[in-house]
């Protein structure tokens, strides 16, 4: 890892309940802390603002959003108080051009604060958030992200937020995935540490996409990371495997 560019990871946040549970995926996600120098900001990219167009937050304090139903009032008592980077939203901004607008009618979703609330306890490191824009091409995402590589070089943490895999409506109570997921799931794995990208870019083309990704907001967010890859990057897997059934909470650590 260069020691003037900020490493990368894309996480598999799977259930919101993570929040408030130990499990071995929240151990991962205050694990990898470890192997990362401490961000000047985090910008997170999460499958939870999904938009019309590029959104992007420039608040100095970002709200809280819990946008998810049916679950114990412990989980939207949480706050996690961090505050937003005017300063690098401004940055963002430019690197993306006129292709985003800024939008704070959002704050930070459970796709983000869940995780976070482990890897930063504190809250003591900026976020602001960039929404996906559910109206672009696989291939829109990937070049979104090469326009935020440079963002690294400033000391900006770039943090995706989804699941490779992620079908609510074959959920089971089991604890390993369904052997589609599980092999989905490894099919984008070996293409990433290969550097095949365009696998991934491309992973409507894979039999078991529709099984996988029948929507694509959760798999888009990979893609940002994947654009801001750098040539000399080293890849690490962590968090590996499915879970009930069909989600995947394999991360990657970009670095």
């Amino acid at each position: 890892m260069s020691q003037d560019r900020m490493p990368m990871i894309f996480v598999g946040h799977g259930s919101p309940m993570n929040a408030i549970e130990d499990n071995k995926y929240t151990r991962g996600w205050k694990e990898i802390t470890k192997k990362l120098p401490k961000p000047k900001a985090i910008l997170a990219i999460s499958a939870h603002w999904y938009t019309k167009g590029t959104k992007i937050q420039d608040e100095e304090y970002p709200k809280m959003i819990y946008d998810m139903y049916g679950f114990p009032k412990e989980l939207y008592e949480i706050v996690y108080p961090a505050r937003g980077s005017v300063d690098c939203a401004e940055k963002t901004i430019k690197l993306l051009k006129n292709s985003v607008e800024v939008d704070n009618s959002w704050g930070l979703d459970h796709g983000t604060w869940s995780v976070l609330a482990k890897m930063y306890p504190g809250a003591n490191i900026p976020v602001y958030q960039m929404s996906v824009d559910g109206y672009a091409s696989s291939r829109e995402h990937y070049e979104i992200g090469k326009n935020l590589k440079d963002l690294r070089n400033q000391g900006v943490l770039i943090f995706a937020s989804g699941d490779v895999v992620h079908n609510l409506s074959k959920l089971s109570y089991i604890d390993e995935g369904f052997t589609w997921a599980e092999d989905f799931d490894l099919y984008i794995k070996d293409s990433i540490l290969n550097r095949n990208f365009e696998n991934v870019v491309d992973f409507e083309k894979h039999e078991l996409s529709k099984l996988a990704v029948p929507t694509p907001e959760h798999f888009y967010p990979i893609l940002y990371t994947l654009g801001a890859y750098n040539n000399s990057d080293d890849i690490e897997v962590f968090n590996e495997g499915c879970l009930s059934g069909s989600l995947s909470m394999t991360s990657y650590l970009f670095k």
